[in-house]
């Protein structure tokens, strides 16, 4: 029976048809289609496009291998592991069609994730990982962020081509594309081809939103590599030069991406600010307004934790938050053979691993840090965790640096596996959410938005979302950060001095022997981080500001 696409009847407001380009999608512990926040961002924004009957759909590849499995040597560091995923809840569409990477024609198939499977907007996943293809095509679709850059363009190219390639199949008229991040940037020369190559017809139809904040992570290629690999479809590489306004025959994918849409957004207002000082002085890029990242409070939060909270119910949010602590003990002994106290002050740092986000940053004072986690009248506990790229070797040392320096302290503990579900574990488990970044480089970060729905107080930098929501002593805790022009190694030693004391001299005071204030700064944070910073609020933000506007 062929397939047909007939999604939900989309509410009036959410009228407008957009679809949603995303190199990764975190949607559900079963489905391995993520590597970090990008990932956890994008999926919340589909749960949320879900619930408000937008007419959206999601656009995103079907990695074979997912991103990878962290798994464990013998001596307890971290191993990657790459094993093939298998998923009966995908409907097979039985659509396959050809498109071009390197001049060759390399056949696409579609796999349908219907709405209700898991509360999302109508989503399709992209394979090359069929026997239709030889096997060099059939490796494009296996590893989300291969290591090789001629395989990187070439999914760029399955998401972007690929992409707005089904969307024609399936007769889908699109009134608004959005690129998240800059990796699906093909769809822009797409459509450009498509509409006459006329610039304006695809401004028209096009919106961007970028995520990094620093000029070394935005992606570029050489032109020739891009024009040999099919990036540009059949449009001439001379003409795409002269259109995005190349220069130094390098393509970057964002600037790009700004000069072929009619609207961009941040995702905070630090980084709306930090993205116009990057960007601005170049001619021909669209407006960059911030548009906040959010998470969804329906996946995220703890029923039981917000009826009590709704409730007024202390002593019940009190011993469902002491079982949600013993829940992710559970975990921490099983996979460490450390057992933890309930009652114990405890401190999470999990998130993506990388070196920027600085996760020894509290060990940086290691003698300082011993005597912090080793007071048995006023124990502290820490638990980290988190997935560096595998190919990121200085990230992976660092890890297994601290399972090393940790694994005498019977207070600390390093975990491995952080996805979807041990991400809920150690933030519904967590009394402190830390969060260390060196500033400016967080664009965003939202870890600490779904810890505060789940009784945890963020202790952070002043980067990214934060300023927007904490304030010191009253609904979370702030590290002061140390003057921006300082070298990095002064800086993170003032920072770590400063992490230190504010969880020595305030949070372990305030934890133990004012613990009703404690739970008050708590109870605030779950309070005010919704619904500002839940993810219904943004994705009601792009219909209004970009997909109408």
């Amino acid at each position: 029976m062929a397939f047909k696409f007939n999604p939900y009847t989309p509410a009036p407001e959410f009228a407008p048809q957009a679809a949603y380009f995303s190199m990764e999608f975190a949607l559900d512990q079963a489905l391995k289609t993520y590597s970090g926040g990008l990932g956890f961002l994008a999926g919340s924004h589909m749960r949320s496009a879900y619930e408000l009957k937008q007419n959206l759909v999601g656009i995103g590849i079907l990695w074979s291998f997912g991103y990878y499995d962290q798994g464990r040597n013998e001596d307890q560091t971290m191993r990657a592991d790459f094993r093939q995923k298998h998923y009966t809840f995908l409907e097979d569409t039985g659509l396959v069609f050809p498109i071009i990477i390197h001049d060759v024609e390399v056949k696409v198939k579609a796999m349908y994730l219907a709405p209700d499977t898991f509360g999302t907007a109508p989503m399709f996943f992209l394979t090359t990982d069929i026997p239709e293809n030889d096997f060099i095509s059939r490796t494009i679709s296996h590893h989300l962020y291969d290591a090789d850059t001629a395989a990187r363009v070439a999914q760029s190219i399955l998401l972007g081509v690929g992409g707005g390639k089904l969307l024609d199949e399936l007769g889908v008229k699109v009134d608004t594309y959005h690129l998240n991040e800059g990796h699906g940037l093909p769809l822009a020369f797409y459509l450009y081809d498509k509409h006459g190559r006329k610039l304006e017809e695809v401004q028209k139809r096009l919106v961007f939103t970028t995520h990094t904040p620093e000029l070394a992570g935005n992606e570029e290629h050489d032109m020739k590599l891009l024009a040999k690999m099919s990036f540009f479809g059949s449009v001439p590489a001379d003409e795409v030069t002269r259109v995005a306004g190349v220069e130094n025959d390098r393509l970057n994918y964002t600037l790009t991406a700004l000069r072929f849409s009619r609207k961009a957004n941040a995702v905070s207002k630090v980084h709306g600010i930090v993205a116009n000082q990057m960007w601005g002085e170049n001619a021909g890029i669209c407006p960059i307004i911030p548009i906040t990242n959010s998470q969804n409070g329906t996946y995220w939060r703890d029923k039981q934790l917000h009826e009590a909270l709704e409730a007024n119910d202390d002593t019940a949010l009190k011993a469902r938050k002491r079982e949600l602590k013993k829940q992710l003990f559970d975990i921490v002994a099983d996979q460490t053979g450390t057992l933890l106290d309930p009652d114990a002050l405890t401190v999470v740092w999990a998130r993506r691993f990388a070196g920027y986000k600085r996760a020894d940053l509290i060990l940086r004072r290691f003698e300082r840090f011993k005597e912090l986690v080793s007071n048995s009248n006023r124990p502290v506990q820490v638990i980290w965790a988190g997935k560096p790229y595998p190919k990121d070797y200085g990230a992976i040392n660092l890890f297994n640096d601290i399972i090393r320096q940790t694994r005498p302290l019977k207070t600390c503990a390093v975990l491995t596996g952080y996805e979807l579900g041990l991400s809920a574990a150690m933030k519904k488990g967590s009394d402190i959410w830390l969060n260390t970044p060196r500033f400016p480089r967080e664009a965003s970060g939202t870890s600490g938005m779904t810890a505060a729905m789940n009784a945890s107080a963020s202790l952070s930098i002043a980067d990214g979302w934060i300023p927007e929501f904490v304030r010191h002593g009253e609904n979370g805790f702030l590290i002061p950060h140390a003057e921006l022009n300082l070298p990095e190694h002064e800086k993170d030693d003032l920072e770590a001095d400063s992490l230190l004391t504010v969880l020595e001299n305030e949070i372990v005071p305030l934890y133990y022997d004012q613990p009703e204030k404690f739970l008050d700064v708590v109870k605030t944070g779950m309070r005010e981080v919704e619904p500002e910073f839940e993810s219904n609020r943004m994705a009601t933000e792009y219909y209004d500001l970009m997909y109408k506007a």
